[in-house]
């Protein structure tokens, strides 16, 4: 500036501008500058505008960062769920899994058991018909006793043998084949001792019951013939027990689709029931006091008529009982046992444990005075459709073979 310019400034202006121009001194001495580089055709307002560019992409990429962590953290939550989940469900199933193998262990145990009674019940049968027949010289009798203890005493071995297999880690090999050659034994040794109480007290044909001592799932007898189809039928049989609760199931006839087409049952804390084609009748008899009693039901198709004596005397009637459905044919019938499949399928629960005798079928229904005469043991003339002879039933897993005194069982 001129001089003369200069010394026209006021003083006090010039001190401000000498103040200022120190102060932007110190400010640019403590400012970084950043050099950004910008394309050749790009207007330079427009990229000092976008100059934070690198900041703003930091700062995106930052965020997208967190996003994707959090989105990790969610999964790998969901998957610590899914693993526990599974673990749960993994738990449950081992524990199951020791449960059942328990449960089928107990079974094992359980038919043992039952096996190791039913040997003592033939033992004792056997030890009895050897007082009965003491003193008798007869070479037969005595090689057919020999021939049975010997036979008892294998059967004692077999059990033996399969109670030690069981304590073993790997017991449940082969298990059905022992188990069915140990009921064929006992089928076979019940025929050689019934065969030498023949011998002791010869009977009529019909003149014998039927015993079941132990509540079991293989002991039972079979007729050896169907029942034809029924639009009535008449049930007569005696019967002694004082099992409890329940005396179970003195005889069932099961048709392919229909394992209860014909059956008489009381298990449990339920009363005795009779069920036609899985149709059920509440029947009002007592009969669990260890003393002989006449039961006898009759029925028809039309209405599903029923009527149910005891000794002799009519207790109860109803109706719509499988109303007019005949009773099919080519089914089997199972005495002592239910039957949960044609011809097998049997729980020990709802087993048969007492005495039985006289069963009889007719595809008609009695009159009140047939049934006082069968309940009053005169002579009852035999079922139609399936009489109580023999010939008729053959028994399996030690059910017993005793004489019946009709006349004596009302005493």
């Amino acid at each position: 500036q001129p001089s003369g310019a200069m010394e026209a400034l006021p003083w006090k202006l010039l001190l401000w501008v000498l103040l200022v121009a120190d102060s932007s001194a110190q400010d640019l001495a403590q400012t970084q500058f950043i050099c950004t580089s910008v394309p050749k055709n790009v207007d330079l307002c427009t990229a000092s505008m976008q100059s934070s560019g690198p900041a703003e992409d930091l700062k995106s990429t930052v965020t997208q960062l967190r996003e994707t962590v959090l989105q990790q953290k969610e999964t790998i939550g969901n998957q610590r769920d899914t693993i526990r989940e599974l673990t749960s469900k993994l738990s449950r199933c081992e524990g199951q899994s020791k449960n059942t193998m328990g449960d089928v262990s107990r079974g094992a145990t359980d038919t043992l058991a039952q096996l190791g009674q039913t040997l003592q019940t033939l033992k004792q049968r056997l030890e009895n018909l050897e007082q009965h027949s003491r003193g008798n010289s007869s070479l037969q009798s005595n090689s057919l006793k020999d021939l049975l203890q010997s036979r008892l005493e294998d059967m004692e071995k077999q059990v033996l043998s399969r109670v030690n297999t069981l304590e073993e880690p790997k017991g449940t090999r082969n298990g059905s084949e022992q188990r069915s050659q140990v009921e064929s034994t006992l089928t076979s040794l019940h025929h050689r001792i019934t065969d030498l109480e023949k011998g002791k007290e010869p009977r009529a044909g019909d003149r014998f019951q039927l015993t079941f001592p132990l509540r079991t799932n293989y002991m039972y007898a079979k007729a050896k013939r169907s029942l034809p189809e029924m639009v009535a039928f008449t049930v007569g049989l005696w019967i002694k027990s004082n099992a409890s609760p329940g005396v179970g199931t003195p005889f069932s006839y099961a048709v392919p689709g229909q394992a209860n087409e014909l059956v008489l049952i009381e298990w449990g804390n339920h009363p005795m029931e009779i069920l036609i084609n899985d149709k059920v009748a509440k029947l009002p008899f007592l009969i669990n006091d260890g003393k002989w009693h006449h039961l006898c039901i009759t029925w028809t198709t039309r209405d599903g008529v029923w009527e149910a004596f005891q000794d002799g005397m009519m207790l109860g009637s109803g109706e719509n009982l499988a109303p007019y459905h005949p009773v099919k044919p080519e089914g089997v019938l199972v005495l002592g046992q239910e039957q949960d499949t044609l011809g097998g399928g049997f729980d020990a629960t709802q087993a048969y444990v007492g005495e039985l005798a006289n069963l009889n079928i007719w595809n008609r229904k009695l009159s009140v005075s047939e049934i006082k005469n069968l309940a009053c043991a005169s002579k009852a003339p035999a079922g139609n459709v399936f009489s109580w002879t023999e010939s008729n039933i053959e028994i399996f897993g030690g059910a017993t073979k005793w004489t019946f005194e009709a006349c004596s069982s009302l005493n």
